[in-house]
């Protein structure tokens, strides 16, 4: 909505990419808060919250008439935005504790995926009915589905309470507590750094790679966004499905199979990559788009699932929203050096060379979360036998 935005409100490029910047870093900073929200109370509530907060903040937004009031309403829109994720997928996994639970996650995320893939459409609505009713026909939809999940959105009991009132013991869920076994060295740790790279990778490959391929083979702009970043998210959607409904077939029989499954297709994904430094070609590029898109959703169904494995039960919607900190961060230093690498005229082919080395680098992390959780069930096993 760019060009419809500024002729209304007139501001400098800069202050433009401070919207995003604003959202950004706001998501980041209260995520780690909205996931412990989300462990200490009802899932259910925070959401709720989370959608009337986000959608009302969309619609006041369609009001304002100057840039500070705006950029305000985008730093409350991340604020509000970061207690969705964590309470989301935790309540998921509430409901879903065996086979389905990776592809109930999956299936979940093909919503968040399929409107990153529509969200052309509010630039169609701010040309055709200006920016502040676009901002409205999506904020006002929003709020209603607000409405709706309040009156039949449900908690269902957690694993963690169940096993407190098994053995009779008090339950403590406090911030500093979850934070601390969050940040104890083990498979989390590894976890978090490969969410990490991963989304500095994604970050390049959504706000990069069209214009690369556009300045490579010669592309019309429309053409570089919509086969570049429609064939990503479209095999996203595929992987989101079919890596759930794999890993949870395989988990009943190896349960690291949670993170053996997106492991293997993002190590698959390297050597694509590193073909389109060599090779320079419009299919390979797609092929390794396409590539990245599958093992994204291969890893993003099994997100939660992986949790699940390496983190203690009361902390899991902490560790997300931990997680999407620190995706968040690293995602926007990643676009930030990739613009600052080109005003500096670095090669298309060595960007290229520098997201395969963080494909591969995801990959190794994720492979040694599978090592450190095999090594941790194995000096568990004795103990449990004895």
């Amino acid at each position: 909505m760019r060009g419809s935005i500024i002729e209304d409100i007139p501001m400098t490029d800069a202050q433009f990419g401070m919207l995003t910047t604003a959202f950004l870093w706001f998501y980041a900073a209260a995520s780690p808060f909205g996931g412990f929200l989300a462990d200490r109370f009802s899932r259910r509530l925070v959401l709720i919250c989370s959608v009337v907060l986000w959608s009302s903040i969309t619609i006041v937004t369609a009001h304002v008439e100057s840039f500070e009031p705006f950029l305000i309403l985008r730093a409350l829109l991340g604020l509000s935005q970061a207690f969705y994720i964590p309470a989301a997928v935790a309540l998921i996994v509430d409901f879903h504790r065996g086979p389905t639970r990776a592809l109930a996650g999956g299936i979940h995320l093909t919503g968040l995926v399929f409107g990153s893939m529509i969200g052309g459409l509010g630039g169609w609505l701010a040309e055709q009915h200006g920016w502040s009713n676009a901002y409205l026909y999506i904020g006002l939809p929003n709020l209603a589905i607000a409405i709706v999940l309040f009156f039949f959105l449900r908690d269902p009991p957690r694993e963690h309470r169940e096993m407190v009132a098994a053995v009779g013991s008090a339950e403590r869920i406090r911030l500093v507590e979850a934070l601390r076994s969050l940040a104890r060295p083990g498979p989390y740790s590894y976890f978090l750094a490969c969410q990490a790279v991963q989304g500095g990778v994604s970050w390049i490959i959504i706000g990069w790679i069209p214009t690369l391929m556009r300045e490579q083979f010669a592309m019309a702009q429309s053409t570089a966004g919509f086969s570049s970043l429609g064939l990503l998210y479209g095999f996203q959607i595929t992987g989101l499905l079919i890596g759930g409904f794999w890993s949870d077939r395989w988990s009943s029989v190896n349960p690291r199979a949670r993170i053996i499954v997106p492991a293997l297709a993002v190590m698959l994904s390297t050597p694509v990559f590193l073909a389109t430094v060599w090779f320079p070609s419009i299919g390979l590029t797609l092929l390794g788009l396409g590539m990245w898109g599958l093992a994204m959703g291969f890893l993003g169904a099994n997100n939660m699932p992986i949790v699940c494995l390496v983190v203690d039960a009361r902390y899991r919607a902490t560790a997300v929203g931990v997680m999407n900190c620190f995706t968040a961060i690293s995602g926007g230093f990643a676009v930030y050096g990739i613009g600052a690498m080109r005003d500096a005229k670095v090669s298309v082919s060595s960007i290229l060379l520098l997201t395969a080395v963080g494909v591969f680098v995801c990959g190794f992390l994720l492979w040694l979360v599978n090592v450190s959780v095999k090594k941790r069930d194995a000096a568990l096993r004795p103990l449990a036998s004895a």
